[in-house]
């Protein structure tokens, strides 16, 4: 995923923009944030924090990302746009400021950059996959970040900080466009319009999130087969279903009326998780109930360990959000004008500063190999047993995914077909 925000005085604007990219049973998020800020309490309040503050977002942002692309397949990183809300936290001051802290179930800048501090340690420790965060500080010529807000891009967000000249768009355009190629393996490209900045504008700040993961457990390619998909009980497509029988955390919530599997990455350190509702068309349903994101950890805590046939689909999904649309329903709206958002600790001598907009563009791709070279992993595992009670999870209707790293939601989504 990746997520861009231009931040300009009076009348220009802010653009963020997220594509994350490859999940071919490696899955790869790349998105563009801003980031945390600092804080102290004890360990496992911190950790408490991030991971209810995440649910609340994420539960949040996908309701929301569902009534802007009504009926469609949708994925997104509420977790990538926590990251750049966090820095604009640390830049603001008054109700823009107190509105993103309530947001993201912050309770105080402290907390904030403690929490951020912690989960990219965490991150850049995660074992077998590739998952990194990077972050850069676009500035115009002419202006200097505030010293508070230089001091913690570099010490708590891991920014670097760059000059760049806003009245030549194209030549700027092309300097972070490549930086952001380079962040994500050149999954992103041409991610900054040129017609987006110009001579007004005063900062960018840019964040990109990496991952790209294994099945710990390959699907073969040679068990894909066609089978239909119900998009709704009278419409049904054709689609090519992965299929493997293999021990893997499986349950049941009544209290949501849906499955979960919870299929492992290489290194046990990350997952992706499938819900599926009962009925054919109850994942709008399932989503609503969802508004409850603890409903979802009840669900996640059902799972156990028992043999499965699983019948996925391959898939690929795009998707725009216009997170100021989101974000103005959700009651964070201050950002939004010159006269509230207030981002006083930005730069030096800054003024009139807003957030103009904000959008997010996501991509994900699940199909059975792996990584590259996954055809020395490809292998499967059968238990014999003729008295097994067979336990099916067959995915031929909608429903809905998180990728996990533990427990902290990276992105989730809807599958519709």
């Amino acid at each position: 995923m990746q997520i861009i925000v231009r931040i300009l005085r009076c009348d220009f604007s802010v653009y963020p923009t997220f594509v994350g990219d490859y999940c071919v049973a490696k899955m790869k998020l790349i998105t563009c944030v801003l980031v945390f800020t600092a804080a102290v309490l004890a360990d496992t309040n911190v950790e408490q924090l991030l991971k209810e503050g995440n649910d609340q977002f994420t539960a949040k942002l996908f309701q929301e990302a569902i009534k802007i692309n009504p009926g469609k397949s949708v994925v997104q990183s509420a977790f990538s746009v926590l990251t750049p809300l966090s820095q604009l936290a640390v830049a603001s001051v008054g109700e823009s400021h107190d509105e993103i802290l309530n947001a993201i179930g912050m309770p105080n800048d402290n907390v904030t950059k403690e929490a951020v501090a912690r989960i990219n340690t965490r991150l850049s420790s995660v074992k077998g996959v590739e998952l990194k965060q990077a972050s850069k500080v676009y500035i115009s010529s002419g202006y200097t970040l505030n010293d508070e807000f230089a001091e913690l891009s570099k010490n708590v967000f891991h920014s670097e900080v760059e000059n760049v000249d806003f009245s030549n768009p194209i030549e700027t355009a092309k300097k972070i466009n490549e930086w952001v190629e380079e962040q994500t393996n050149k999954r992103i490209k041409e991610l900054v319009d040129p017609s987006t900045i110009g001579p007004d504008t005063v900062t960018v700040l840019a964040n990109a999130i990496y991952f790209k993961g294994r099945w710990m457990y390959p699907f073969s390619q040679r068990a894909t087969y066609e089978r239909d998909f119900y998009v709704t009980k009278e419409n049904k497509v054709k689609m090519s279903m992965m299929h493997k029988r293999h021990k893997f955390k499986n349950g049941y919530s009544s209290e949501l009326g849906a499955k979960f599997l919870e299929l492992p990455y290489v290194g046990d350190e990350t997952s992706f998780v499938v819900v599926l509702p009962d009925e054919v068309d109850g994942v709008d349903a399932l989503i609503k109930k969802l508004e409850d994101p603890a409903a979802f950890t009840r669900g996640l805590q059902t799972m156990t360990s028992q043999t499965v046939i699983v019948d996925l689909p391959k898939f690929k999904i795009e998707t725009t959000i216009n997170l100021k649309q989101a974000f103005e329903n959700m009651n964070l709206t201050k950002l939004f004008s010159s006269g509230t958002a207030r981002l006083d600790n930005l730069i030096k001598g800054g003024s009139n500063l807003y957030v103009s907009d904000a959008i997010q563009k996501a991509f994900i791709e699940v199909n059975e190999v792996g990584a590259e070279g996954a055809a020395a992993n490809e292998f499967s595992i059968v238990v014999k047993s003729a008295k097994q009670i067979q336990n099916f999870f067959t995915a031929d209707h909608p429903f809905l995914f998180f990728l996990m790293q533990n427990d902290i939601i990276l992105f989730n989504g809807v599958f519709r077909s």
